[in-house]
């Protein structure tokens, strides 16, 4: 047989030497300088996916779009978008970016257009507050 005769061993020694084994705990993983770690790398890869999301448009934003009557290009749109994923990754959260005459407050992390106006439109002053950024795109 085994050899395995518990008269001799307690609880705790049967639970450290077969319960114990496998247990991992941080004390015994090392990981490698330089490593990643699979929740680094998921959040990278939602990050990834994120950045290339379309830009959406707040309904505030819409409105803006169709009071002043601006109408976007698709490369105007697809500037746009590099300018977020630029802000972005230069750890801007509610960037100004500048496309051409046109003028928009983006939320970075939230992917969504908060405001657009038309920087040749002389009928209101030109004063952006709470950003921490700016691009030109």
């Amino acid at each position: 047989m085994n050899n395995f005769n518990p008269s001799f061993l307690s609880i705790d020694q049967v639970q450290g030497q077969y319960l114990n084994k496998d247990k991992v705990t941080k004390k015994n993983v090392q990981i490698n300088e330089g490593q990643e770690t699979f929740s680094s790398i998921l959040d990278k890869a939602q990050e990834l996916a994120k950045r290339n999301e379309p830009l959406k448009f707040s309904k505030h934003a819409a409105a803006r779009l169709s009071d002043r009557n601006i109408e976007i290009t698709k490369g105007q749109l697809e500037r746009l978008n590099q300018g977020k994923i630029q802000a972005g990754e230069k750890g801007i959260n509610e960037s100004l970016i500048l496309v051409d005459s046109l003028a928009f407050i983006v939320n970075v992390p939230n992917n969504t257009v908060v405001t657009a106006m038309n920087q040749n439109d002389r009928s209101e002053a030109k004063v952006f507050t709470n950003i921490d950024g700016a691009v030109i795109a």
